[in-house]
Formats: structure tokens, C-alpha cells, sequence
């Protein structure tokens, strides 16, 4: 009896294969939940190369593995770390081949507004750290810039707000990167949208970041990693205005100023057109004002030293008259004093024989029969005391007339160049008569080419027979004398080839 019991036990249980049952749980765990919400802290998060990411939500009571794809998560809404309270969203799976359950996660955002906050003040101690809110490092904003950069959504007032702002007070171009500003992917095109100004052909000279108010969530991709590595690289001087003026977020720390509206971002990217025309014709009275101060100034100086000034044409015609008074005077004094010098310097020369009478004397002695003739060095030296006589007389009344002319000069206060002129005049004169005493000196006849050929007792030989065949003479030339021995006599000349 106990037997057929525990046959027929067996017979009514299932059984199953490993594979089947491991199914069985998996689609019953499908089937039964469908796409759940779970919240807990991440923890055990692991990325690998393939790209996927593995991780463990955890609570109190539990824990739970779940998996994000490699293709989920560029579109996951954030970027998941260890301690994030989270809420993940997929489905419930489980994995035969460990006989585990997983949650396969899709979707993911930060579980209330207490752990957002706690995972901002993280990322804000960590840029902190690094030196990103340093005010040394912030750029300064353009006076006016010729293009304004935005990036925001197209669609809602932020846009229209600055726009109208930048018209009304100084119409500049604005350049628009529109982007989403909340929800999956907002701080990838925000990030994308800061770099992409900063590398265009005509960069814009500001830069605005801006959005309308919304709750902590909303502004998230503001307070994104990426977003304020970004706008710390951007070269552009960066404004954000996010949220309205009692929001505030990590991008308005990084940024080079923080306005608290868009509105105000753009008041801040341009001034007002008013104000500097304004400012401008202030600046402009001042300047004329300035500048007409000075010159009533200078022109005061100007006539107040006129009036210590002398009357200069009534010196320039005083002048002219003295000119032309003391240049009459000069052309009337000048001719008499010339001839009085002229005479002066004329008499010594007067008293010299003429140079004609010399010539005739020379002329004579020499052509005078031979007997008569002294002897050619006695007559050499009478000749030189002559010459030193008459270069001695000379030599004095030089020095006389010159002395008697520049006393006169001195009295009548010649010019320089006059005096010059009579100097070199009568020095031409004496270099003349000087000339003519050289010319009929027995030395200069000798200089010619000439000889005196005398015996060996001194006296001349003035015929071809007057001495014996090889009878000794004394040649005499212009620099010394030599001696010779007296040849046949030639009788032509042809016999000068003998």
C-alpha cells in the first residue's frame, strides 16, 4: 500500500530539465513585472572595454545587479557613479546560465532632490579642487562686441528676451546655437554647441548660456561634468544665465560672469547705446571746453610777450640806414686808400734800377774784350753782394710799407678781403722785379747750358787757339767746375765722329 502512494506522489510532479525551469523563471519574472522602477544606491559599478557597465542598486533590506548596454548609454539621461541614489527604470531578467536575476536598465535619474544636491556639492569640490572658480582665470567681457554668441532652446522666451535686449540697447549680430536645455542628451549638445563656438571662422567676441527657470531637475545638464569643463576651455568670455535669479547652479561658478536673467545677460554682452552717445557728448564738451581754455591761454601769453617785444621795423630800418650810411663811406674811402697804398709800395721800387739798365750793363761786360772782363767768380760774387744788397733794400722796404699799410688799414678798418687783395698785388710786383734780377745773373747764364772755361791761372779762354794742344782748362758750370785737357782743333762737324 505505502508503495502505490509513493508512485503515484511521483507521478503527478512535473519534471523539468535545467533549461526549461531557468525559462520557466525568466519568463514568469518577465511576464510578472514588465518594466519596473527601482531606487536604491549605485554600488559595484564596473565599465568594460565592450562598453557595457555593470552595477548593483542596493537599500536597507537588499540588493539587486542590473546591467546598461552599450547602447543604452549615451541615451541613460546621466552618468552613474558609486553612492548616486538613483531611480533606474527596465525590466526584470534573469540569467539562466548563473541561475541570478538582473534588471536591465534603460533609463536613469537621481532619486529626490536631496541626493542631486549631494552629487552637485561632489562635483563642486572636485572642480574647486582643481581651480576652475579661480577669479584670475575669468575672462574679461568685451566693451562691444560685433557678434553675440547664444546657446539655448529656439523655441521659448530666453531667446526672444535677449534679442530684444541686444536691439534696444545697441543692435549688434547675434549668432544662435540652438540646443536642448533639459531631458536625455541636453548636456552633450550643450557641451558640443560651447566647443563648436569656439572653433568657428568668425568666433562670436561673448558668449551667452541661458535658459528659462525650472525645478533642480530640470537645470541638471547645467551642473553636467561636461558642460562645465567646456565653458572653463571655451577661449570666449562666458555668460550664464540660468534659471532665474535665486537659481543657481555650478555653470554660473565656472562662467566668466553670472547674470541672474537672460534679460540681464544681454545688458551685460552690450552697453547701452544712450548712455554712450551721452557719455560721448559730455566727453566731447569737456574736450572743447578744455581746448578753448588753452587757447584763450596761449593767446593771452602770446600778446603779452608781443607787447615786451621792440618795434622790429623800426629796428630794421634803423639798421638799413646805418648800412647804407657806413657802405657810402666805405666806397668813397676805399679808392684813396688804395692809391695812397699803391704809392706807398710803389716807391721802393722806384729807387731800384730798371731791369732794362741791368741788362744793358750785363750785356756789356760780357761783350766787352776778354782783358777787360774780371774774373768770372769775382764777378759771381759781385753779382750775389748785388743781389743780397738789392734783396736786402727790398726786404726793408717791404717791411716798411707793410708796416705804414696796416697801420693804415688799422686806422681806416679796411676789410679783410680788400687788404688781401693789395697784399697779394704788390707781392706779384716784387715776384716780378724778382724774376728780372734772376734772369741777368752770371749764375742764371751759367744755369742755360753756358761754361766759362778758364786757364790754369784763372783767367778766361775765349778763343779756340788761345791755349796749346792739351794745354789744361778749368770748365766752370752752374753747380761747380771741372777740369778738362784741350783737343785737336775741329775744323767742321763732321769731325766729331773722329
Amino acid at each position: 500500500m505505502m508503495e502505490s502512494d509513493a508512485a503515484s506522489a511521483r507521478g503527478n510532479v512535473p519534471q523539468y530539465s535545467v533549461s526549461e525551469i531557468s525559462g520557466a523563471i525568466k519568463r514568469t519574472l518577465e511576464t510578472g513585472f514588465g518594466r519596473v522602477r527601482v531606487r536604491g544606491e549605485v554600488t559595484e559599478l564596473k565599465r568594460y572595454p565592450s562598453g557595457h557597465i555593470y552595477l548593483s542598486l542596493k537599500d536597507e533590506g537588499g540588493k539587486i545587479s542590473g546591467v546598461i548596454w552599450r547602447g543604452t548609454v549615451s541615451r541613460l539621461g546621466m552618468a552613474p557613479e558609486n553612492g548616486n541614489e538613483v531611480i533606474a527604470t527596465g525590466k526584470v531578467s534573469s540569467y539562466g546560465e548563473r541561475s541570478s536575476y538582473q534588471l536591465i536598465i534603460d533609463r536613469m535619474e537621481f532619486a529626490g532632490e536631496g541626493a542631486l544636491l549631494a552629487n552637485i556639492e561632489r562635483l563642486r569640490r572636485k572642480l574647486l579642487d582643481e581651480g576652475l572658480f579661480e577669479a584670475d582665470r575669468k575672462k574679461p567681457i568685451p566693451f562691444l562686441p560685433s557678434l553675440v554668441g547664444v546657446v539655448t532652446s529656439r523655441s521659448g522666451a530666453v531667446l526672444h528676451d535677449i534679442r530684444t535686449t541686444i536691439e534696444r540697447r545697441f543692435p549688434r549680430d547675434v549668432l544662435l546655437w540652438p540646443v536642448a536645455v533639459q531631458g536625455e542628451g541636453a548636456a552633450a549638445q550643450i557641451a558640443a554647441a560651447i566647443d563648436g563656438m569656439a572653433q568657428r571662422s568668425r568666433r562670436p567676441d561673448v558668449l551667452i548660456v541661458a535658459r528659462g527657470g525650472g525645478s533642480l531637475e530640470d537645470l541638471m545638464a547645467f551642473n553636467d561634468e561636461r558642460v562645465l569643463r567646456a565653458v572653463a576651455a571655451c577661449p570666449i568670455p562666458v555668460i550664464s544665465a540660468v534659471g532665474h535669479e535665486t537659481d543657481t547652479t555650478l555653470i554660473d561658478l565656472v562662467s566668466d560672469r553670472r547674470a541672474p536673467t537672460p534679460t540681464a545677460a544681454a545688458e551685460m554682452a552690450v552697453p547701452l547705446r544712450s548712455e554712450l552717445v551721452a557719455d560721448l557728448a559730455h566727453r566731447t564738451a569737456r574736450l572743447a571746453g578744455g581746448l578753448s581754455r588753452i587757447m584763450q591761454t596761449s593767446r593771452a601769453r602770446l600778446e603779452q610777450a608781443t607787447s615786451r617785444l621792440p618795434d622790429l621795423p623800426s629796428l630794421l630800418e634803423t639798421a638799413r640806414m646805418r648800412l647804407d650810411d657806413r657802405s657810402q663811406r666805405l666806397d668813397l674811402a676805399l679808392p684813396a686808400f688804395v692809391m695812397r697804398a699803391r704809392s706807398r709800395l710803389d716807391a721802393p721800387v722806384r729807387q731800384l734800377p730798371s731791369p732794362e739798365l741791368i741788362v744793358s750793363r750785363a750785356t756789356a761786360a760780357l761783350t766787352a774784350p776778354s782783358r777787360q772782363l774780371p774774373s768770372p767768380r769775382l764777378m759771381i760774387e759781385r753779382r750775389q753782394s748785388a743781389l743780397r744788397a738789392s734783396e736786402t733794400a727790398l726786404v726793408s722796404a717791404w717791411q716798411r710799407a707793410s708796416q705804414r699799410f696796416h697801420l693804415r688799414v688799422e686806422r681806416q678798418r679796411l676789410s679783410p678781403e680788400t687788404l688781401n687783395s693789395a697784399i697779394r698785388l704788390q707781392k706779384a710786383r716784387l715776384d716780378g722785379l724778382g724774376s728780372h734780377l734772376e734772369a741777368v745773373s752770371p749764375r742764371a747764364i751759367l744755369s742755360r747750358g753756358y761754361v766759362l772755361v778758364q786757364d790754369s791761372k784763372g783767367r778766361p779762354v775765349t778763343h779756340s787757339d788761345a791755349e796749346p794742344l792739351n794745354g789744361r782748362v778749368v770748365l766752370s758750370f752752374a753747380d761747380g767746375q771741372r777740369g778738362a785737357k784741350l783737343d785737336t782743333l775741329l775744323t767742321s762737324q763732321a769731325d766729331l765722329g773722329l
